[in-house]
């Protein structure tokens, strides 16, 4: 799930034309454009611009929303950087705050710092709890971490929220393996397996594999789950 663009409402009014202005002046519709089209690298510079020129919230909004734009191009330090200042300002309130924290987690994520992830996740719980993401999140968090009934507690919300999930029931199947639970992971890969999606495929691929093993030769897990993109509030988002 990747952070909405935050700014898109409140800064760039002029995204509903196909033409922007230039200059700074038209760096928010830019940006829009940009993120819309998935041209994400180019997107984020264009946040950051439209931010030099705001302030109070929607600088705020703008840094985080180049903040989501730098960490879907690649770049988790630039994420960084944008996020820790939108986050320092007071501008982001409610669920806008929790999802920037869910973003500055998913930099310490990929920078392989997952106790700075768990304490952005602590933060953002409050305003951010009723985001299926979070909890699957959460759950990729405790899996790196080694917590595993903090994991499968996670995993639990986030399918109650959305049970349906690709992503989120092959979290469960691995977590399945974890405690050598083959016929809930063969259930919950097969659930996964009905969508089209990315994360449908690799269940697909780990059911495959998990009936062509024997019982005494699996794997207890097939690997720590990384943390994908979320589903896209914002294109394609997370």
């Amino acid at each position: 799930m990747i952070l909405a663009l935050l700014a898109a409402t409140t800064l760039a009014q002029a995204a509903q034309t196909p033409n922007c202005a230039t200059g700074d002046a038209g760096a928010a519709c830019r940006a829009v454009a940009a993120g819309n089209a998935g041209r994400f690298a180019e997107a984020a510079p264009e946040f950051e611009a439209a931010a030099s020129r705001a302030v109070g919230a929607d600088r705020d909004r703008a840094l985080a929303a180049a903040g989501n734009m730098w960490l879907a191009a690649g770049e988790p330090a630039k994420a960084a950087v944008a996020l820790d200042q939108a986050l320092a300002g007071t501008g982001l309130t409610g669920l806008q705050r929790g999802e920037a924290l869910i973003d500055r987690a998913r930099v310490a994520f990929e920078q392989k710092n997952y106790a700075v992830a768990r304490a952005r996740l602590s933060e953002a719980q409050a305003t951010a709890a009723s985001d299926p993401f979070y909890w699957y999140f959460s759950a990729a968090v405790a899996i790196e971490e080694g917590k595993l009934d903090l994991a499968r507690t996670a995993n639990g919300r986030a399918l109650n929220l959305l049970p349906s999930d690709p992503a989120t029931l092959v979290q469960a199947g691995d977590l399945a393996l974890l405690s050598n639970d083959r016929a809930q992971a063969r259930e919950r890969y097969r659930a996964a397996a009905a969508g089209s999606d990315a994360f449908a495929r690799e269940a697909k691929d780990k059911l495959a594999r998990l009936d062509a093993a024997p019982a005494a030769s699996a794997p207890a897990a097939p690997g720590k789950a990384s943390a994908p993109a979320p589903k896209s509030k914002a294109p394609p988002k997370r």
